[in-house]
């Protein structure tokens, strides 16, 4: 059955895996509390190497992150930090938060009024600072994708000491006059599994990500099913998704923030992305001085498979480190 809520509060597991012909790698996973709430992290790869972080979307835990990407960054020489947002997956579920009124809420977006949540994106950013406090991290490289590439956006902005790149994937700078996901995109997340059972949850969440996905690199359904397994297995849950999602409507626009950061940053978007559209992470690159703009023909709202070597090298590239690559061919994708 697959699991909604973790419950654990403490927890430490270390692992170590060795794909054929690969040096031994390391995995450590930890559940601890910072800035009030308890956080799951996984750490793969050498502690000794320069460290990426990656902060995922709204909604969906760590698992949500191909392992490809994770494995390829680690091949490549680094440790990379990886871990559930609050209220998703084994961090804790902030069920004691109350959720206001949604009619009263999209009421008062439309009358352009501010509301109130139960928390917002600073907050989630916060959690992030507190974490690599703990973990004594004191500068690393940043990506996020989608919220969490907002995320990514308010650490840069506030902490830029602690960030040594940025690269924001598939998001936005927070700008309401921006283009809207589409109303194929609004339909489908105001859509609901026919029941609680485990079949029908994972095809509900496979048909979402085929939705939200790259109609020119449709994934294999072998590979989607697995990938959806290790998400909902992971948890996810309906209120939490909800508080995120609220979270972001709460955001405001970042690009008088933006247009002040002097961190090296890198945007990445796919031009068929429905959800958050190209016009978005177009206007996250203008904000930002001398910002990069990496734009991929066919990509949705996901990383597929055949782009992953690509964008590992855009991100390794980005880092502005001398690193060994591999050519892209040369890079298997797992």
């Amino acid at each position: 059955m697959f699991v909604k809520e973790s419950l654990l509060k403490a927890f430490f597991h270390q692992t170590r895996h060795k794909p054929a012909g690969k040096p031994e790698v390391m995995m450590l996973e930890k559940i601890v509390n910072v800035n009030g709430v308890d956080i799951a992290y996984q750490l793969h790869g050498n502690n000794q190497n320069r460290t990426i972080m990656l902060i995922h979307g709204v909604g969906y835990p760590l698992t949500a992150w191909p392992k490809a990407i994770i494995e390829q960054l680690v091949d490549l020489g680094f440790q990379v930090l990886l871990f559930d947002n609050r209220d998703v997956g084994r961090s804790e579920k902030l069920e004691h938060l109350s959720l206001p009124n949604l009619v009263w809420v999209i009421l008062k977006l439309k009358l352009g009024f501010s509301i109130k949540v139960p928390y917002q994106l600073e907050d989630m950013m916060q959690d992030t600072i507190a974490l690599l406090d703990i973990l004594k991290l004191e500068k690393v490289h940043v990506v996020g994708a989608s919220m969490g590439g907002m995320i990514a956006q308010l650490l840069t902005i506030h902490h830029p000491e602690r960030v040594n790149s940025l690269t924001s994937i598939m998001s936005t700078t927070g700008n309401k006059t921006l283009p809207k996901m589409s109303d194929k995109i609004r339909k489908n997340l105001l859509s609901k599994p026919i029941s609680d059972s485990d079949k029908h949850l994972l095809d509900f969440h496979i048909k979402r990500w085929q939705v939200f996905g790259s109609l020119d690199y449709p994934a294999e359904l072998t590979n989607l099913t697995e990938y959806v397994k290790s998400i909902l297995e992971r948890g996810i849950t309906d209120n939490g998704t909800l508080r995120q999602w609220l979270a972001i409507l709460a955001a405001g626009n970042r690009e008088e923030y933006l247009a002040k950061v002097n961190t090296p940053s890198l945007i990445i978007h796919g031009e068929a992305d429905e959800l958050v559209p190209v016009e978005c992470g177009k206007a996250t690159a203008m904000a930002i001085p001398l910002a990069k703009l990496k734009v991929y023909a066919g990509m949705g709202h996901d990383l597929p498979n055949e782009l992953i070597p690509n964008i590992v090298q855009e991100i390794v590239d980005h880092t502005q480190e001398k690193v060994e690559v591999l050519r892209t061919e040369d890079i298997k994708t797992r």
